[in-house]
């Protein structure tokens, strides 16, 4: 595919597993657009991108919380470039007990997991659409297979990314476009995240991944329309297989030791 003059669109770009995902993308030869928060270094990121693997790079800091934002800046890349990759990958997590939460708390999570990837999808698609070949890819969670006391409202937000793709991919198999869904779990991100987590015991550890390595596994099994991508299937499968009486306060007692509740 000749993709000297498209795009492909990361969002959550500037770290983790999107900026893996610049990264494995770009080492391809595809151009990509990044999309940040303000204040995450992303221009810098861009810029190196675009040196290191000489392909054209963009960026945007702006935030996807906001319904506003995100139909601004849908329609600035429909106007300014052609794109066959969507990649939505920002997500907000978070743990604490539900009663503590602020409303804000609340909306953010579910404005930006839900929402975000909602309307970035419903924006972004008829430009895809134009395209010979196009690939849409949603970073869901191995969360979305349980819910979680002391996360509430994270999995519920991954159980409809991972049931939205889902959906859109039998809705559009045959269109040009593809949809896939990837559904890792934690991710060795920084050295706080690595330790957050092995307080979980080990439900948490057996989760624990390298975002390079989840990153060039969906590049490369996107490309080959794999719909659901499997990161890690030992854990996986463990999610699938076991009862909700025993994963629910299983998946539970392990948040609770992470935040000492």
């Amino acid at each position: 595919m000749d993709t000297k003059e498209s795009f492909a669109v990361v969002t959550g770009a500037s770290q983790g597993l999107g900026k893996a995902f610049v990264e494995h993308l770009a080492k391809k030869k595809i151009n990509v657009i990044l999309i940040s928060l303000p204040n995450q270094n992303v221009k810098e990121l861009s810029e190196r991108i675009a040196e290191s693997y000489e392909v054209k790079t963009h960026y945007y800091e702006i935030d996807l919380s906001s319904n506003e934002n995100v139909l601004n800046l849908t329609d600035e890349l429909n106007k300014s470039f052609n794109i066959h990759i969507l990649i939505n990958n920002a997500g907000l997590g978070g743990t604490q007990k539900f009663v503590d939460a602020t409303p804000d708390y609340i909306n953010t999570i579910l404005q930006v997991n839900v929402m975000a990837t909602s309307m970035m999808t419903h924006q972004l698609l008829p430009n895809l659409l134009k395209q010979p070949k196009a690939y849409i890819l949603n970073v869901s969670s191995m969360a979305a297979f349980s819910p979680i006391g002391f996360k509430t409202v994270y999995p519920a937000s991954k159980t409809f990314i991972h049931s939205f793709s889902r959906g859109l991919y039998e809705e559009l198999k045959d269109t040009n476009v593809f949809v896939s869904v990837v559904n890792p779990g934690a991710m060795k991100t920084n050295k706080d995240v690595c330790k957050r987590i092995e307080k979980q015991g080990f439900l948490g550890k057996l989760t624990l991944l390298d975002p390079n390595k989840v990153a060039a596994r969906c590049v490369n099994q996107l490309f080959k329309r794999d719909s659901v991508i499997m990161v890690n299937p030992i854990s996986w499968l463990v999610m699938k297989i076991l009862p909700i009486w025993i994963k629910l306060p299983l998946m539970t007692n392990a948040i609770k030791r992470e935040i000492g509740a």
